[in-house]
């Protein structure tokens, strides 16, 4: 393995820059396809964008979820052909052209040309494609945008086409007339799901109208309300609620007689009126009301109502039905012997206005059926005089060509003219607004082409129930309640640019045609071709069995039609494809954002069903919305967030990926993105990540500096068979996360990962490594060192594994390092199968070493409170617990990690748990509380006087029951006091626990344990004087310690008994000042005064060389210049070439190249030693 640079030095996005190159260079997503092309296929539906945008936080954040589920199918034994899709057709395309070519009319396109436009329409399809292929390859997604498909193919369309004619041919499809949200702006209707996209509060104005009784004896008139007054002129009728009681009442101030729902009657008093004011038998009603708010003017106070009008009759809504009104205008007068009277319907309510609403049946879609029962019109004589532009045609005339909305006003001043305005003032409502042109929706009723999703309504709700949804509330609540309420679905669009509906007609709509291939239409019209774009295919006919020539309807269809059959388009079925697409179908997965709900998600489920009688897909992910640091929504113009690729840039993809998947955002709910977050990621998950790797890398290269065999790792199995207790552990611990992920995957939950991966990595570096130093770095032998070596490279290397579908571009460079060492490994890590469970899991040793770093953290909490610092050694810990397995692990193969960690002499297990401690019972008041109601306190009370024998029988039977009650260990808080021995005080033995395990330490001073508390604080000076010169942890250097006190006989004592502990901690003989030679080259001194009573000082240099002179001059025959110029030579050489020359000779060199002195044969620890410590230990044993 190569060598690897410190944390602060390893630059992510600059790494995962060349393993997109390392990617190209091998076709890296290619060859995996190719590697998995005999397995069984994952199909996978990407739902296509708009390439008319750039790519934001939801679609990396969407894409990142279908990367990480397809790289891990394709790692566990699947082909899964990942093709990226592109929405082409539809109002976001037309939009744009709209404001481009300044198109305010359909007229104006027609007067353009549909060719022209259409072309216009195609020429910006793939504006971003590019930098949508830059973000999306950046982000590390695997997808293919050579192959991609784009709902304008010819072969797309073509099955479009198809799915359309299986569902004429099932009797699903039908023309109607259908009050619609339409768009003006636009100029096409929506669909429901569309319509409920964009809401906003705006105010409207708010209008009672007059409607005098042809023939009434005391002239009453209808008041009814409207906040669309530019309906008034297409009143056909008025509707009341036939169980509604309605009151004829007399104006005292006015004289005027109005009819209203009695429970309506505030909404026609005015407060304001005086005796003053009445003006009897006017003509002119009116009391203006400017400034009502929200529903204000329609409800007014209802105190004193009846002190200002006199009631002349109380009649039931069904009596009313019948009567004839007198029109406000004279638009359908040629409708007088039908329209004009009164009609009831249960849709009237009395929430507000006055229980009499007006109906204006082709802008309301309640208006329309009631109108229609009611035979006030038929289907064929509706007249819709509002044109597609949202002008008024020439059947209004006074208002003809003028727009809806600007309408208002005048319209409100004609009534007003004509003595019918009651008053008026203003609304503010909850109003729908068109989710491309950000125009007011209107109700219109336009003549569409419709699929009958209420008939196929139970299998929708039966079909979703096949689905697996995370999270599944989303699929339980939101999806199911649309389906619930699904409405027939209108799938034509009045537009240019999509791909038209394949249905010849004739001129009187008798026969029809349709088409469901190009075959077909080639074959029937016998024109080739080529392109199914209007301008390509409206010129085309169809002659008829009967003569008649066919053409074809004007409609395009709904871009969300396209869409919904992208399972079958995009492999051009079934025309292509056939055997693939039968075997698996439904797709296994699609993930989209919450949204999509009524989108794509609510399209693939009514076509597949109304196809197949099946659900589309098997398995989704629903996420949520990704919302800038303030809560809002992003916004470019706010610039209230950081560009994607800022943020890759400065961190690398790998954390966004990690980050954004680590939110609630994956659970379907908002999320506020953070910048900090990512950087977060990188610091809590991928630096220790790296340390842990790098530590690996280090003690690996430095078996080959001290000129042993590289490092080759062993086999799984051997390792398995590894007598220590931590390689034990983190191997079970590594089975445990390969476990946990092969489980959460394939429940699709993505959002649990990163937390159990920061635990791993937490128990691997401080844990395994921390306490393995030893070993890994070689100190316990060579053996043991490849073992522990072995063990952490195999834990990397799986933990790589299975995190390769989430962060793609960090395991791909540990894994091409780590490759090295191992033979027939593959050129990728996301060519690897994603690992197994091998072996049993240690269930056991997991919870033992698990508490034992509980205990650790306790003693440490306990050494915290009464200022004892780790290197000040205490004599002995009390661990009591009940579980004698856990005891037996902790006072066995556990003890001297704890022991050492901890800087204690001796641990004593204790499994009685009474001993040390006192127990009392406290009730969860926050489980019971709402149980338990009014027993609480008596509950309560009984608890809290429980024993401790029953509290010990309790956690044994796991229940109890208490005034009738059977609590269970939920319900019951056990708290353990620690009962501190007698005769002793705080300060002699403190204690602490987490209600599992009790933790105890002798505090009390104890002089023999002065020499070991000493030599950590030399050890402690030591290590960190390393860290101050900037060494790296496998940096050989030599130690010299030099006392500055007068008395000297402390520090030489300290350092006698505790030489072989300052050895093991510093990997190095701590030798005395007075050895170090002249040429030692310094890395860095200190001193220290008033350490553990002593002063000293500590010198750190490069190993050197020590010569023995005696030796040396007997091979010159005590010539001392040659002696001097051969200790010269040495000295002059590469200190690591000469070790290695010196291990290659067997200890011997044989220096033969000093000008004018013969050669000699120099051998090691006789004449020269490579380090003053070889010197010093040969010294010490002679």
């Amino acid at each position: 393995m190569d060598d690897v640079c410190e944390g602060k030095d390893f630059t992510f996005p600059k790494q995962e820059e060349k393993i997109l190159d390392l990617w190209s260079q091998i076709d890296a997503f290619h060859t995996q396809l190719a590697l998995t092309k005999d397995k069984p296929e994952y199909i996978f539906y990407d739902g296509p964008p708009f390439a008319t945008g750039l790519p934001h936080y939801g679609h990396i954040l969407a894409g990142t979820i279908k990367d990480i589920v397809t790289r891990y199918h394709s790692m566990t034994g699947h082909h899964v052909t990942r093709r990226f899709g592109w929405d082409c057709h539809g109002l976001p395309i037309e939009n744009e052209i709209d404001k481009k070519l300044g198109i305010k009319k359909r007229e104006d396109v027609l007067k353009l040309g549909i060719d022209k436009y259409n072309e216009e329409c195609r020429s910006i399809v793939t504006r971003y494609v590019s930098e949508w292929e830059t973000v999306i390859t950046r982000t590390g997604r695997w997808i293919d945008f050579e192959d991609d498909y784009k709902t304008m193919d010819l072969k797309f369309m073509e099955s479009v086409w198809w799915v359309f004619a299986q569902l004429y041919a099932k009797n699903l499809v039908y023309k109607g007339f259908k009050v619609m949200p339409y768009s003006t702006g636009c100029k096409t209707p929506l669909s429901n799901f569309e319509a409920g996209q964009n809401y906003k509060d705006v105010s409207d104005p708010e209008v009672f109208m007059t409607f005098p009784v042809l023939g009434d004896p005391h002239g009453a008139s209808f008041v009814a309300w409207t906040t669309t007054p530019w309906t008034l002129p297409s009143n056909l009728a008025l509707c009341v609620n036939a169980n509604f009681i309605y009151v004829k009442v007399r104006n005292k101030y006015s004289g005027k007689v109005y009819i209203v729902a009695e429970s309506r009657l505030s909404a026609i008093h005015n407060p304001k009126e005086t005796p003053r004011e009445a003006v009897v038998n006017s003509s002119n009603d009116v009391t203006k009301n400017t400034n009502a708010k929200t529903k204000g003017a329609s409800g007014g106070k209802t105190e004193n109502v009846l002190d200002s009008f006199e009631v002349l009759e109380k009649v039931s809504g069904a009596s009313l039905v019948g009567i004839k009104y007198e029109p406000l205008f004279d638009y359908f007068k040629e409708l007088s012997d039908t329209a004009f009277r009164v009609v009831a319907d249960n849709y009237v309510t009395d929430d507000s206005g006055t229980g009499v609403v007006h109906c204006a049946p082709a802008f309301g879609e309640d208006d329309f059926r009631v109108c229609i029962d009611n035979q006030i019109i038929n289907k064929d004589n509706l007249t819709v005089a509002v044109d597609d532009d949202g002008c008024f045609t020439e059947k209004i005339t006074d208002f003809s060509g003028c727009y809806i909305k600007h309408a208002d006003k005048d319209i409100v001043e004609a009534v007003k003219v004509k003595g019918r305005l009651f008053k008026c003032g203003a609304f503010t409502h909850s109003y729908p607004y068109c989710w491309r042109s950000d125009t007011p929706l209107i109700y219109r009723a336009v003549p569409s082409w419709f699929v009958r999703v209420e008939l196929l309504k139970e299998q929708l709700l039966e079909n979703n129930k096949q689905t697996y949804w995370v999270p599944d509330f989303v699929k339980e609540k939101r999806f199911h309640n649309w389906l619930e309420n699904a409405r027939d679905w209108a799938i034509s669009r009045s537009r240019f640019w999509g791909t038209p509906l394949p249905i010849w007609i004739s001129e009187d709509e008798k026969e029809i045609v349709v088409i469901d291939s190009i075959a077909k239409l080639e074959k029937l019209s016998g024109v080739k071709v080529f392109d199914l774009h209007r301008h390509n295919i409206d010129h085309i006919t169809i002659k008829s069995d009967s003569g008649r020539v066919l053409r074809r309807v004007d409609d395009v269809f709904d871009c969300w039609f396209e869409s919904g059959s992208m399972p079958y388009a995009y492999i051009h079925y079934p025309f292509e494809n056939v055997e693939l697409f039968e075997k698996n179908f439904p797709g296994h997965f699609v993930a989209e954002g919450l949204d999509q709900t009524r989108g794509w998600f609510y399209t693939l489920m009514v076509l597949a069903t109304a196809l197949f009688g099946k659900p589309a897909f098997r398995n989704l992910i629903c996420n949520g919305l990704v919302l800038a640091e303030d809560g809002k929504k992003m916004s470019k113009s706010l610039k209230n967030y950081p560009s994607p690729m800022e943020v890759i840039n400065d961190y690398g993809a790998d954390a966004l990926r990690l980050y954004l998947i680590n939110s609630p955002v994956v659970r379907a709910e908002p999320f506020r993105f953070k910048k900090e977050g990512v950087y977060g990621v990188v610091r809590d998950v991928f630096l220790p990540w790296y340390n842990a790797y790098r530590f690996l890398v280090q003690n690996a290269k430095r078996l080959e500096i001290e000129g042993l065999a590289p490092f080759v790792p062993f086999d799984q199995a051997t390792l398995l068979k590894s007598s220590n207790v931590l390689d034990q552990w983190i191997n079970s611990a590594t089975q445990s996360l390969v476990h946990f992920l092969r489980q959460e995957m394939d429940g699709y939950r993505l959002y649990t990962v990163v937390p159990y991966l920061l635990k791993f990595l937490d128990n691997l570096t401080n844990i395994y490594v921390r306490f393995n130093r030893k070993r890994l770095k070689g100190r316990s032998g060579e053996e043991d060192c490849r073992i522990a070596l072995s063990t952490l490279y195999n834990v990397l290397l799986l933990s790589c594994k299975v995190m390769a579908p989430f962060t793609p571009f960090f395991t791909e460079v540990l894994y091409q390092n780590m490759r090295k060492v191992c033979n027939g490994s593959e050129e990728s890590i996301h060519y690897c199968s994603f690992p197994t469970e091998e072996g049993k899991r240690g269930e056991r040793i997991e919870q033992s070493v698990s508490r034992m770093m509980t205990i650790i953290d306790l003693a440490r909490n306990i050494r915290e409170r009464h200022n004892k610092p780790l290197k000040t050694p205490l004599r002995e810990m009390v661990i009591v617990h009940p579980d004698a397995d856990f005891l037996d692990d902790i006072n066995g193969k556990l003890k001297e990690y704890v022991l050492e960690e901890l800087n204690v002499r001796s641990l004593v297990p204790c499994n009685d748990t009474l001993k040390y401690a006192s127990l009392r019972a406290e009730p969860e008041f926050s489980v019971l509380g709402k149980r338990l109601g009014k027993s609480m306190g008596i509950v309560a009370k009984e608890i809290k006087a429980m024993s401790q024998e029953n509290i010990l029988a309790f956690e044994n039977a796991g229940e109890v029951t208490i005034a009738n009650h059977c609590l269970k260990l939920t319900d019951i808080k056990v708290l353990r006091d620690f009962k501190r021995p007698d005769g002793m005080t705080e300060k002699d033995v403190d204690a602490a626990g987490d209600g599992d395990v009790l933790v105890i330490l002798d505090l009390r001073p104890d002089e023999s344990l002065f020499e070991a508390g000493a030599a950590r604080e030399i050890v402690n000076r030591i290590q960190k004087l390393r860290k101050k010169v900037a060494l790296e942890p496998t940096d050989m250097v030599e130690v010299y310690f030099e006392s500055l006190d007068d008395d000297k006989s402390v520090s030489q004592r300290v350092l006698l008994s505790q030489e072989s502990y300052i050895r093991d901690a510093i990997g190095t003989q701590l030798l005395p000042h007075s050895l170090l030679p002249a040429h030692a080259v310094v890395l860095g001194e200190e001193r220290f005064h008033g350490i553990a009573g002593m002063s000293f000082g500590i010198t750190l240099t490069r190993p050197a060389l020590m010569f023995n002179v005696k030796a040396i001059l007997s091979l010159f025959t005590g010539d001392a210049k040659r002696a001097h110029n051969l200790q010269t030579y040495l000295l002059s050489r590469d200190h690591s070439n000469l070790k290695s020359e010196f291990q290659n000779g067997n200890g011997k060199k044989i220096v033969d190249s000093i000008d004018q002195q013969p050669a000699v044969e120099v051998v090691l620890g006789e004449h020269v030693f490579l380090t003053v410590g070889d010197y010093y230990l040969a010294r010490k044993s002679d």
